[in-house]
């Protein structure tokens, strides 16, 4: 009786943590350049005596983000930057390690620090955060260029390039994503730049969250939990026919 009771509740436990992520991709549908998590169902084989199989429970992974662009929409603001390639923008997380992000919303913070918009700082070419200096205009390049008029330049004048994004390919290295929704180096390090990425100017990348295809996973979800709840239900109804044909009549 036991092996029907656990194998239900691996399976009642793998679809809870599966909806919890599909629920949590649903929530940042609308944030930029987000990448939606992919779970993974497998099944566990458990040996008994004799070599058979004497219970099949399964379990739920989060294995990796799904690394399927996003649409890509047109904003017009200067400091909106949409990757086009395959590459990723290299930006500080919170414990000062390198990781990357797809976000482009940019902003300059009022320590002139250049920030993506959950504000984490952005890296440039040297690896270490861009601060942009006091200026009338600023915009960025294809090849992720910053440049800036300085505060009260004569009119005309050249644009001056201070920094340029850096921008990272992932080929040939694992990476993962990270809690704070980041990509990071498995194990550590950074990843070299790529000389090849292009971005275009005053677009944003959308997030790759497929909303129609996320509602029908969850509906699939919640159908899977209810069979598993259903064979908890069994499993007691068994029990208690068992535990009746056991007690002795008075």
């Amino acid at each position: 009786m036991d092996r029907l009771v656990y194998t239900a509740m691996s399976g009642l436990k793998s679809q809870m943590s599966a909806q919890a992520s599909i629920a949590n991709n649903i929530a940042n549908a609308s944030t930029i350049g987000y990448r939606q998590d992919r779970v993974t169902f497998e099944r566990l084989m458990l040996k008994g005596d004799g070599g058979f199989d004497s219970r099949q429970p399964s379990a739920e992974e989060v294995t990796d983000a799904d690394r399927r662009a996003g649409t890509i929409i047109s904003t017009g603001r200067p400091l909106d930057v949409a990757v086009t390639t395959d590459a990723w923008i290299g930006v500080q997380a919170t414990d000062g390690s390198e990781a990357y992000t797809r976000r482009g919303d940019l902003n300059v913070a009022p320590s002139g620090l250049l920030e993506t918009g959950d504000g984490f700082p952005v890296l440039g070419a040297g690896g270490t955060p861009i601060t942009v200096p006091p200026h009338d205009r600023i915009m960025i390049a294809d090849d992720g260029s910053v440049s800036i008029t300085p505060r009260g330049a004569e009119p005309g004048s050249a644009p001056q390039v201070i920094d340029r994004l850096k921008l990272v390919s992932t080929q040939g290295s694992q990476t993962v994503k990270g809690l704070d929704n980041l990509l990071h180096v498995k194990g550590g390090g950074v990843l070299p730049q790529d000389m090849e990425a292009k971005v275009v100017g005053g677009s944003l990348e959308q997030s790759n969250v497929n909303l129609t295809e996320a509602l029908v996973d969850m509906i699939e979800l919640q159908r899977s939990y209810e069979v598993q709840a259903n064979l908890l239900k069994e499993a007691k109804k068994m029990d208690e026919s068992s535990a009746s044909l056991m007690r002795i009549q008075g």
